[in-house]
């Protein structure tokens, strides 16, 4: 059995980073859902949030995040920041695998993204206030998606990488679907 996991939270919390390394460490393809994103929408998501708006971005994103979540296989998915604004996107989540959320405090974060330009939400006068504002509008929603909230606070990323590897090493095995004459004994 591959293990299929996905990795979500607040942009800066080191999805991309982990999960390149979680990867490696499982053996599996890593998917990086913003650069399969870049891919579909042929340009920048911070050029694409700027000409079409937020909400057709978030309704393309739905619709890789459910195709990528689809393939066969193990794999490690980072996700976007804003990917669990939708309820459907979490139950998609909960159904691919293990979801991990990498909690960090917006001043963690703003530590790390400070200089980066590429992030379009943080394009604001006051980075850290929207960072503020991010963490209190989604850090439920991330909670809601997650199997397992791992705190990044400040060890290195192979140590988050070992704290996730025992969390995986003691889920219990996905339960197998029923079979079809199973379920129909049951009713």
């Amino acid at each position: 059995m591959q293990i299929r996991c996905a990795l979500v939270g607040m942009p800066g919390s080191g999805k991309s980073t982990v999960g390149r390394h979680l990867a490696q460490r499982l053996k599996v393809p890593f998917i990086d859902l913003d650069h399969q994103l870049e891919q579909v929408l042929k340009t920048s998501i911070r050029q694409f949030f700027e000409a079409e708006g937020e909400a057709r971005f978030r309704d393309i994103e739905a619709q890789v995040l459910a195709e990528v979540t689809a393939r066969p296989g193990g794999m490690v998915l980072s996700t976007g920041g804003g990917a669990v604004l939708r309820p459907e996107n979490r139950q998609v989540l909960r159904d691919f695998g293990n979801v991990l959320y990498l909690r960090a405090s917006p001043e963690e974060i703003f530590k790390r993204v400070k200089h980066d330009r590429t992030r379009p939400l943080l394009q604001v006068n006051n980075p850290l206030q929207k960072l503020r504002e991010l963490y209190a509008q989604r850090d439920a929603l991330y909670r809601d998606a997650a199997t397992y909230v791992i705190e990044t606070g400040r060890p290195t990323v192979q140590t988050l990488v070992n704290m996730i590897m025992m969390q995986l090493e003691m889920a219990p095995p996905p339960a197998a679907p029923a079979s079809p004459s199973e379920a129909l004994s049951k009713q």
